[in-house]
């Protein structure tokens, strides 16, 4: 490990924006086949008056890597609390140094898996969740991050209404999840496959909805992060789409051709290599 790495992760613990928790304190293991389970996080219900000056809804980013989507919108929109979530230490420190140094009261970031995100908020304690540029998970369904295992996983926290947006360079990806809203009947609210070519004409007609209102619109097409501006350079169109997870009953598995848009994905040249994934509580 370099030290650049490990002075980060130093500083990281200076942070008060930045909450960093111990598998232990999410995990415990079974005595009857030794096997994990998630428990609660003591912030689950508290984040307004532990973590923010001041209760307003939140509003999650799940993947957030280096922070620059959730430090835009909350920089755009103060009226509500936005949280970054991810595994990546290292990543996490510029947005919390950024929202440290800016003294940011509405930013917070969360490292942990995603896997785990249930363990830390309460029912209807979130009111959006963004998804920006997450891994598409060709070959996993279940560690799809629009699948409909996580789908499960968000309708325990999101408020009635809540809603999923996706912004993401994998065709692959966006049309799986189109599918997934589709076959569960879930209120599809805005969707383009080519957001900076033909995305304001798909757009105009849909009820393109956020608590953030007009700003997150605007960072819709303002706003690229680190990954989105490679992924451009590559010649990769980038898509959008936002639903509701509003669903009675189960989340159905859609019939899906896996097969085909697995073709039309073109190999991503990262300038270091991704995360690897790794679950240990659920089968994904």
């Amino acid at each position: 490990m370099g030290h650049d790495k490990l002075r980060k992760f130093a500083e990281n613990e200076t942070f008060s924006c930045l909450l960093q928790p111990d598998a232990s304190s999410v995990l415990d293991k079974t005595e009857a086949d030794n096997s994990l389970r998630l428990k609660d996080h003591p912030i689950k219900g508290h984040w307004s008056e532990r973590m923010f000056a001041a209760a307003r809804p939140i509003v999650l980013e799940l993947g957030c890597g280096k922070g620059e989507y959730t430090i835009d919108l909350s920089r755009r929109e103060p009226s509500l609390n936005y949280v970054g979530v991810d595994i990546k230490g290292a990543r996490l420190w510029k947005g919390a140094k950024f929202a440290t140094e800016n003294h940011l009261p509405n930013v917070a970031f969360l490292r942990t898996r995603i896997e785990f995100i249930e363990s830390f908020f309460a029912p209807g304690e979130v009111s959006e969740i963004w998804l920006t540029f997450s891994d598409p998970q060709l070959k996993s369904e279940n560690c799809r991050l629009t699948s409909p295992l996580f789908l499960e996983r968000y309708r325990k926290f999101l408020k009635k209404g809540g809603i999923v947006h996706l912004k993401t360079d994998s065709r692959f990806l966006y049309e799986y999840s189109k599918a997934v809203a589709e076959c569960n009947n879930l209120r599809i609210l805005a969707a383009t496959a080519d957001l900076y070519g033909t995305g304001r004409q798909d757009l105009s007609g849909c009820a393109l909805e956020s608590v953030a209102g007009q700003s997150a619109v605007d960072a819709l097409f303002e706003v690229r992060t680190f990954y989105e501006s490679m992924f451009m350079a590559q010649g990769y169109k980038i898509t959008y789409l936002s639903f509701s997870i509003d669903h009675e009953g189960p989340y159905l598995h859609p019939d899906f051709d896996s097969d085909h848009w697995r073709s039309q994905e073109g190999p991503r040249h990262f300038t270091h290599q991704p995360e690897k994934r790794i679950h240990i509580v659920e089968s994904c």
